[in-house]
């Protein structure tokens, strides 16, 4: 018997994954697509889920999984899925044994990400197939049917979605679970082993396959023809089909679930209806030039944006053309991102600011390092790329020139593929010096564990890499550990290692401050010993406020104990009240 509830689209995803069978899913966590994998695990008794140290990794993984002959999956964001790019254009041609779907979730809008490319463009190029769903109903449906057109049809699939149907919630109902046989695994070198005389054979099989997909996309039943006045009609799919039955519901509607392939039988015959033809989607123009290229006269980005989300109350302005009257919307003070209270990096980066010490910055919560007041952070490019760019610099300019420059690079980044970059740096006589802020977590997307953590996704207590020892293994001389919040130490292994003619990496190891969730001891200020200097107001922690006297105030409700201010303070002004007097 079903049961309908409530659902969040990453939700909805996880439970239609395992009501599809899946029995392997890997993923790298990265916000939108992070709950994902945690809501997957809830049913870690009937499948196995991991977190990968990377988008590539958890790709190959879920391809290992695949030609064993089970439904696999990977997941990640937008940009993770640039990480994952190698096995996956390479899959494109292998084709599958048992169901291989790759997750990605696209950020329209950059509310989490470094840029806002589109999914679609990067499938396109592999030759990969494209299931994107609307809400949350069709979130978990549609990852079913993805797994059920990959084994048909011989072909991984991309399964788009994005932010707001992530972060969105819908009524969903529940089924049992499918349980798929595992399909025997039969080996084939030329279907599996992809060096050029079969990966050219091959070629030709998924352009035969990827014809035969695009046939039967024009009657799937994902992508369904909703008539109504004929005067517009509108091609969407996702997220833009809610915002077009919003702004335009006497329209008539291609709503489009299989948005690569595109059914071009299905488009020519919905568009000879209509008399005005538009395409909405956000981001690219995807759905749109492939239209215009068979000769379709289509209306769309002429009069939309490629720039971040979609809203109904946009298309009622650029299709209806009507001018809303929308009151303008309340000034709320600013809010700029800041570290949290008591963060292990606010810390050095008050060092590094101090020292006047640039930093190449990585993917992470510690880019806020960049803004004021510490805006300590120079440059932030993808995951790893701090100690690549830094070792650039170098070659670029010589050691004397990053005398005064660090890279800056979490753990889990760091083994996401920072590692890389650091041999990079050894292999290539480099000089500089790299600061792995090693806060015990995947801090940025929710405190997800990693390979360093002891701790699996599944909750299994596991092997922890050793980050000291791997940068000695690889090569390093001069690996320095110290707490994060001894400001006094990080300045003395700052200015040590930046002097050294070799690669130096200093280990800052203190748990991110919202990993412990015990009572914690705090701080208070004496106004009367306050002398006004400002020097505990240095590092931009949200608990200190300055009083119209300038004298300063901890808030009580903030405060978490880290002691900062107090070493910075030198007139006794902050003091420490114990724990039981909170």
């Amino acid at each position: 018997m079903s049961e309908k509830v409530i659902m969040l689209g990453n939700e909805a995803i996880a439970r239609g994954a395992y009501e599809a069978g899946v029995k392997v899913s890997a993923a790298y966590p990265g916000t939108p697509s992070t709950e994902i994998s945690e809501n997957l695990v809830k049913y870690k008794d009937s499948l196995y889920c991991e977190w990968s140290p990377n988008e590539k990794v958890a790709t190959e993984v879920a391809i290992g999984a695949s030609v064993s002959g089970v439904r696999a999956m990977s997941c990640m964001k937008h940009v993770g899925f640039n990480v994952a790019a190698d096995p996956t254009y390479t899959v494109s041609y292998m084709g599958v044994n048992g169901g291989l779907v790759i997750v990605v979730a696209d950020d329209p809008g950059l509310y989490s990400s470094q840029n806002e490319q589109d999914t679609r463009m990067v499938a396109r190029a592999a030759q990969l197939p494209v299931i994107e769903p609307s809400d949350s109903a069709e979130a978990k449906e549609f990852i079913k049917i993805a797994f059920d057109l990959s084994e048909q049809f011989d072909r991984p699939f991309v399964y788009r979605t994005t932010t707001r149907l992530a972060h969105s919630q819908g009524l969903v109902e529940l089924n049992e679970r499918k349980e798929i046989e595992d399909k025997p695994y039969e080996k084939n070198i030329r279907k599996n082993v992809m060096m050029p005389g079969n990966a050219k054979l091959r070629h030709v099989e998924i352009e035969k396959r990827n014809q035969e997909l695009a046939e039967a996309a024009n009657t799937l039943p994902i992508n369904r023809v909703e008539m109504n006045d004929t005067k517009i009609g509108v091609i969407t799919s996702g997220i833009p089909y809610q915002y077009v039955k919003e702004a335009l519901p006497e329209a008539s509607v291609l709503k489009l679930g299989l948005v690569n392939p595109l059914p071009r039988k299905l488009i020519e015959d919905f568009a000879s209806k209509v008399d005005t033809l538009y395409v909405v989607e956000e981001l690219d123009p995807v759905i749109e030039t492939q239209v215009k290229s068979w000769g379709i006269k289509v209306i769309g980005k002429e009069i939309f944006t490629v720039q971040g989300e979609y809203s109904a109350n946009m298309i009622r302005q650029a299709i209806l053309k009507e001018e809303l009257d929308i009151s303008k919307p309340a000034e709320a003070p600013g809010r700029p991102p800041i570290l949290c209270p008591g963060c292990p990096h606010r810390g050095v980066y008050y060092v590094l600011n101090k020292l006047k010490i640039h930093a190449a910055g990585d993917i992470g919560c510690y880019t806020l390092g960049a803004v004021a007041p510490l805006s300590v952070v120079d440059t932030t490019i993808c995951m790893g790329a701090s100690i690549s760019s830094l070792h650039g610099m170098e070659k670029a300019k010589g050691k004397e020139y990053i005398k005064n420059w660090v890279a800056v690079i979490g753990d889990s980044t760091f083994l996401h593929t920072g590692v890389n970059s650091l041999m990079n740096m050894m292999y290539n006589k480099a000089t500089g010096t790299v600061i792995i802020l090693d806060n015990s977590t995947t801090g940025m997307t929710g405190h997800q564990d990693h390979a360093a953590t002891g701790k699996t996704l599944q909750g299994d207590p596991t092997y922890a890499i050793d980050i000291p020892a791997l940068c000695r293994a690889i090569g390093v001389k001069n690996v320095v550990e110290v707490n994060a919040r001894d400001i006094q130490a990080v300045e003395k292994a700052v200015k040590e290692e930046i002097a050294k003619d070799e690669v130096s990496v200093i280990i800052t190891k203190t748990p991110c401050v919202l990993l412990d969730k015990s009572k914690k001891p705090l701080y208070q200020t004496h106004t009367d010993k306050c002398k006004k200097c400002g020097m505990c107001m240095k590092p931009g922690c949200p608990a200190m406020t300055k009083n119209a006297d300038g004298t300063i105030s901890i808030d009580d409700t903030m405060c978490t104990g880290c002691g900062l201010c107090a070493s910075l303070c030198k007139f006794d002004a902050i003091e420490l009240v114990k724990e039981g007097d909170r």
